[in-house]
């Protein structure tokens, strides 16, 4: 009888090569890159709109928290020396200038939403989206208590000159959309896997 063991997350889907973990880091580490591209500075913040919180959350997920958390330190690292971080940025002065902790945040949230997914927290849109959620909390806790040290400005103070202000404030909207889509798109990503696996399953002699 041909049995199949269950897969963890959507990156174990994929057909078990001795290269696939290399490829799933590397895949995600470009897509996060890519995300980055997508990019609109504001004049009031050294922090940019970007589509990077979309690409971590959804990389974070798909390959759990080992390859999420590889994959988001390998983009750190490619971008030191290729154009990878937001609007074809790159170096160590970027890196560690005022938006290091969201890029740490990059790597501990992709760890804690790929934990979550791989106790089933993304098959549902209903826990998708806390799981993704609270990956997007932990990428601005880090974001913004960093920009207050980085700028020597309060966390919060009402004022409008604050950590809060420049680096949460403006991207509240953009990063609950973008929370969103990343929640709903696992769970029917989960449906047509588990559709080809009960069709495989199905089509296979026992």
């Amino acid at each position: 009888m041909h049995t199949m063991t269950a897969p963890r997350t959507l990156g174990a889907t994929l057909p078990a090569v001795w290269w696939r973990s290399a490829a799933l880091v590397l895949g995600g580490a470009l897509l996060t890159a890519v995300a980055a591209q997508i990019s609109i500075p504001l004049s009031f913040t050294p922090v940019p709109l970007t589509g990077q919180t979309f690409a971590v959350l959804l990389v974070g997920t798909a390959l759990g928290a080992r390859l999420g958390i590889l994959s988001q330190l390998l983009y750190l690292a490619l971008g030191l020396v290729f154009p990878f971080y937001s609007g074809g940025a790159s170096g160590w002065d970027v890196l560690t200038g005022a938006t290091l902790g969201y890029f740490v945040g990059f790597v501990v949230a992709a760890g804690f939403v790929g934990f979550l997914a791989e106790r089933g927290q993304d098959r549902k849109f209903a826990t998708s989206v806390t799981a993704m959620l609270a990956g997007s909390a932990i990428i601005y806790l880090f974001g913004v208590t960093w920009l207050a040290f980085h700028l020597d400005i309060p966390f919060y103070s009402g004022d409008g000159q604050d950590a809060f202000t420049f680096g949460l404030a403006p991207f509240i909207v953009g990063d609950i959309i973008k929370l969103l889509l990343a929640a709903g798109i696992t769970p029917l990503a989960w449906r047509a896997v588990d559709r080809f696996r009960n069709d495989d399953t199905t089509d296979t002699p026992t």
